[in-house]
């Protein structure tokens, strides 16, 4: 203690923490270099951004190879370290988490708010007066974007409205899938609605996603119930309009804890010794199945002597080991899983209208439909393509259909997309900027221009001249053509991003707006870094998987 209690003034922080720590400060210890790697980050996720975005190839830590233009699966398998590139991660992640859609923009913008934010720096201004222009600008914008609502979806049972918002989220992943898999989302979220509810919510989980490799993915269909990716036990493979009772145990005679010992002393002993267990068994089957039942699903491994009397009655039986699996199957089944074996009330049973086993693309699934809506709170999609790569980056498009959907439950304002609301909350930002007194309006028009970061991005993933283009943009805004002139990515052009169909949820864009700034704020409020010495030895030679001798 006496030993930690002395300081070496000369060494000044040094002196007063441990060995091996790292330390910067002052602006371009810390303040610039907090910038550079959030430029980087930015840099590196700005070329997926849009329809023509390109697609990244990330080997992760397993050397599990990922193709996508998801923003957030990207930084996630990017295992970011950098302190500050970590925190325009984590807000990105927390924009994935609550809405699903924007997490690109939230880290372009948050780049490049913070370039420009370098740029007033190197002029001189304090990052005081930078942040608190950046808030003025923010609180402006909270109060500019609901005069850009173009669109509002009240009923959200509509189809054709709910996909025509959607229809811009999916094509920024799937260009030219964008109206299919739009429509297989929005048939499969509706279907989960109850009756009767005039402003239903959508429970996220109750949207499920079946991936079976081959053929392609117009092939892909919704089901009105579950899609289980496994063969039934027995050898019933399809009841219809019957009573299924659901188990949340194995479907075996119980066990003793205790060993035992049995000692058989002669042959009758030996051909009677299962003969009360198979009866037992038997009664049990049989009273389901007086009950009316004609289907059974387990949690867990079903006996060959149950299996047997299972069959020998008509019953289907499913083996499902998931708990997760078997409590979504009750929602599509209306059935409520009990524990001990032998028949329930008919309250806690189920009805299925088709159960059945198919064979696709050689491998056997059974699909559990339902005829009416009301039958299931569970909707699936079968999704099929030729590759895993594009399989997974499919489901990837479609949750975040489904999350789009679950935020149009709660908010259904559109605004106009392809890069129109920031041209115009550009041109508003700046004219606010000019009515501004002091320092602050430097940041202030920092804080518009980095709204350009969308339309530059769309044109120059487009493969255009980004310059000319966002001159155009800007002219056509400036020419009062209206609110809504967004970059048309395959003409290459400005166009009416309404007119076009082309929408922005509002939630989503005020959230992402609302993370980015956060995030560029909290960098920018950093002065000192400070760095303890990692834990743990040396790292071992050879990498994962390397040289195991000590």
């Amino acid at each position: 203690m006496a030993k930690s209690m002395n300081l070496n003034a000369a060494a000044g922080l040094g002196g007063m923490l441990k060995d091996g720590h790292k330390h910067f400060e002052g602006v371009h210890g810390a303040v610039l270099r907090n910038i550079e790697a959030a430029k980087a980050i930015a840099g590196m996720v700005q070329t997926s951004l849009g329809p023509n975005g390109m697609n990244k190839l990330v080997v992760n830590h397993l050397e599990k190879i990922i193709v996508t233009s998801d923003c957030a699966t990207i930084v996630k398998e990017l295992e970011v370290q950098h302190p500050a590139a970590k925190m325009l991660v984590l807000a990105s992640e927390t924009q994935e988490m609550e809405y699903g859609d924007n997490t690109n923009f939230v880290l372009s913008f948050a780049g490049e708010l913070l370039k420009n934010a370098e740029e007033l720096i190197k002029n001189g201004v304090h990052t005081s007066e930078i942040v608190t222009g950046y808030q003025m600008a923010l609180n402006k914008t909270v109060d500019i974007l609901p005069t850009l609502v173009v669109r509002n979806v009240q009923d959200v049972r509509a189809v054709d409205d709910v996909k025509a918002a959607i229809r811009a989220v999916v094509g920024t992943k799937q260009a030219g899938y964008e109206d299919f898999l739009g429509d297989l989302i929005t048939r499969a979220c509706i279907s989960t609605f109850r009756p009767g509810n005039a402003h239903p919510k959508l429970n996220v989980d109750n949207v499920r996603i079946a991936k079976l490799r081959g053929g392609n993915v117009l092939q892909s269909t919704v089901v009105k119930g579950m899609v289980i990716l496994r063969d039934a036990e027995g050898i019933v493979k399809s009841v219809k309009n019957g009573k299924v009772i659901v188990f949340g145990c194995g479907f075996e005679a119980a066990s003793a804890e205790a060993k035992g010992t049995v000692l058989l002393k002669n042959a009758d002993e030996l051909m009677n010794y299962n003969k009360s267990e198979e009866k037992k068994m038997e009664e049990i089957v049989a009273s389901i199945s007086a009950a009316g039942v004609k289907g059974v699903v387990c949690n867990g491994s079903v006996s060959e002597m149950a299996l047997h009397f299972l069959d020998k009655y008509g019953l289907m039986v499913l083996k499902i080991m998931s708990k997760f699996e078997l409590r979504r199957i009750c929602g599509a089944l209306g059935a409520t899983a009990v524990m001990k074996l032998g028949p329930c009330s008919p309250e806690e049973m189920g009805e299925v209208s088709l159960l059945e086993v198919i064979e696709v693309a050689g491998r056997k699934i059974t699909m559990l439909t339902q005829d009416e809506s009301e039958d299931t709170s569970i909707a699936s999609i079968v999704l099929r393509a030729a590759t895993e790569n594009v399989m997974n980056d499919l489901e990837r498009s479609l949750d975040d259909g489904i999350c789009s959907v679950k935020t149009l439950c709660n908010d259904g304002r559109l605004l106009p997309g392809a890069g129109a609301v920031e041209l115009e909350l550009n041109r508003r930002l700046k004219s606010y900027a000019d009515e501004v007194k002091g320092l602050d309006q430097y940041a202030i028009r920092k804080f518009a221009e980095a709204f350009d970061v969308v339309p530059r991005t769309l044109a120059e993933n487009s493969g255009g001249d980004s310059t000319v283009h966002l001159h155009n943009l800007h002219q056509a805004h400036a020419d009062g053509q209206g609110a809504n002139m967004g970059f048309d990515t395959e003409e290459l052009k400005p166009m009416d991003a309404a007119a076009a169909g082309v929408y922005d949820l509002y939630a989503t864009k005020l959230n992402a707006l609302r993370l980015a700034v956060d995030a560029a704020i909290t960098v920018l409020r950093v002065d000192q870094i400070v760095m303890s010495k990692p834990a743990g030895g040396p790292k071992r030679p050879g990498g994962p998987g390397g040289d195991m001798d000590p």
